[in-house]
């Protein structure tokens, strides 16, 4: 009986009649709410443009209206702000939820799984598809495997259950070959219960919209396995559309103009893809002839621990992916062989402003940030600094700590790669698939293309494609 309030009470709050697929939803919802069972998890995925998240604010409302707390959170800065965005609740990212920092005092800096206070909480977790489990921070981030501290995190509170939200047909974590958050078996495989459900029926008023309705294409070629060229129709629709090179700029510049740098995204295929286009944007678009500017918009390419402090307006370190605009630029140096700048840096995703030291070398590589041979040539040049230490413990320890090891790491944040973009939304975004239109098709590129697609809350300009993608 209390299940069938709920359930009425989540159509409710939905404010519109749900869809099949989310109507059955919401009643394993409301059983999932009612159950006693608190070792059990709830798993909900669907296609773009379903309502996965007007459920999850239907969830919230409804357990704001039954007096139960819940608490929002996705894997990155951008997807939390999104989250919330949609949710009209503060959202955190996994990392600021779950790990505390130990003190610099211990000479490691390293995040350790925290205690999980909370009772009778839901923990509901939107863009679940990037939720890595592979161990490659294990000396940063409590076990290094994400999706193992999140479940003994929510699990270790006192009736405390987990949701988690995504679609799997999107971009599996860097490295990996599935979605382990998604995946029903590496679910089961921790011995909790699982309850699923999936959206495929995109809601009536998306069905004019012409990116979600050719992502929609693509996602059910994902589903059935069919590796053949996409029939993109861009001739019935308003906001997809097909533009050649030579009329990039200008469609850049008018979107710049209507949308803002906010609103306004390129996403690419390679770093080195990347770089070419916003050299290009940064030239032709804004005419900026410095190397880099008051105004620009860079992404920070490695983690930082060390500069943000740990307070309710930060996350508590700055993270890979992170979008800042550059306020101001104090001074350049050149030490140590590299070169650097001081900068005045605020993050939008955050609202938060940060002065730091930049490592200027980053911009224009090719390769994802400062790779593993020049970091060690810097540890060791700055290492030189320290040798009045007595011990190597302690000289390692303060380079750790040193400004110029700590300098953030940048490249600037026009043109991203696809992984990049992942957990974002931009109104207009411009897809060049660059060496995409030349390979065989497969699963990684439709995952890809599906992915990029489906970043857009507007419009989407397809640039440079093949013939062999339209009908």
């Amino acid at each position: 009986m209390r299940d069938r309030i709920i359930y009425k009470s989540l159509c409710e709050n939905l404010g519109n009649t749900p869809t099949e697929d989310q109507a059955s939803a919401l009643e394993k919802l409301a059983s999932f709410i009612t159950d006693g069972r608190t070792e059990s998890i709830f798993l909900l995925t669907g296609y773009a443009g379903t309502g996965k998240t007007s459920i999850i604010s239907t969830v919230v409302r409804t357990l704001d209206n039954l007096r139960i707390r819940s608490v929002l959170l996705a894997p990155t800065g951008r997807a939390a702000k999104v989250l919330a965005s949609h949710a009209g609740k503060q959202a955190f990212t996994i990392h600021k939820k779950i790990y505390r920092q130990r003190s610099l005092k211990d000479g490691t800096g390293s995040f350790v799984l925290d205690r999980n206070l909370s009772r009778n909480t839901y923990f509901l977790v939107d863009e679940s598809s990037m939720i890595s489990n592979i161990a490659a921070e294990s000396t940063v981030f409590g076990s290094g495997r994400l999706l193992d501290d999140l479940l003994e995190y929510v699990y270790s509170g006192t009736d405390c259950r987990l949701i988690l939200v995504g679609d799997d047909a999107q971009l599996p974590p860097v490295g990996a070959v599935i979605s382990p958050a998604l995946d029903r078996a590496v679910l089961e495989g921790y011995g909790f219960g699982l309850i699923t459900a999936e959206l495929r029926q995109v809601v009536r008023q998306s069905e004019s919209s012409g990116v979600l309705m050719n992502a929609t294409g693509i996602r059910l070629q994902v589903s059935e396995g069919r590796l053949d060229h996409p029939s993109l129709d861009c001739r019935n629709y308003r906001d997809i559309v097909r533009i050649s090179g030579e009329d990039l700029i200008e469609e850049l510049s008018g979107s710049y103009g209507a949308c803002g740098l906010e609103g306004t995204i390129v996403i690419v295929n390679s770093n080195r893809q990347a770089n070419r286009y916003n050299q290009g944007i940064r030239n032709r678009i804004f005419f900026r002839e410095e190397e880099i500017c008051a105004g620009d918009i860079v992404m920070i390419v490695r983690n930082n621990y060390s500069l943000m402090e740990e307070d309710e307006s930060g996350p508590g370190f700055i993270a890979n992916g992170d979008i800042a605009e550059i306020r101001r630029i104090r001074k350049y140096e050149e030490r140590y062989g590299f070169r650097f700048a001081e900068m005045m840096l605020w993050f939008p995703d955050y609202d938060y402003e940060l002065e730091s030291l930049v490592l200027l070398d980053v911009l224009h590589l090719d390769s994802p940030s400062l790779p593993a041979d020049r970091n060690k040539e810097l540890f060791h040049s700055i290492l030189e600094d320290y040798q009045h230490i007595r011990t190597k413990g302690k000289q390692y320890t303060a380079v750790r700590e040193d400004r110029y090891f700590n300098a953030l790491q940048i490249k600037f944040a026009y043109a991203v790669t696809c992984h990049k973009a992942q957990g974002g939304q931009w109104e207009r975004v411009f897809i060049d698939q660059g060496m995409f239109n030349r390979a065989e098709i497969s699963l990684d590129y439709l995952r890809w293309f599906y992915t990029a697609l489906t970043r857009s809350t507007g419009k989407v300009y397809l640039v440079n494609f093949s013939d062999d993608f339209f009908i």
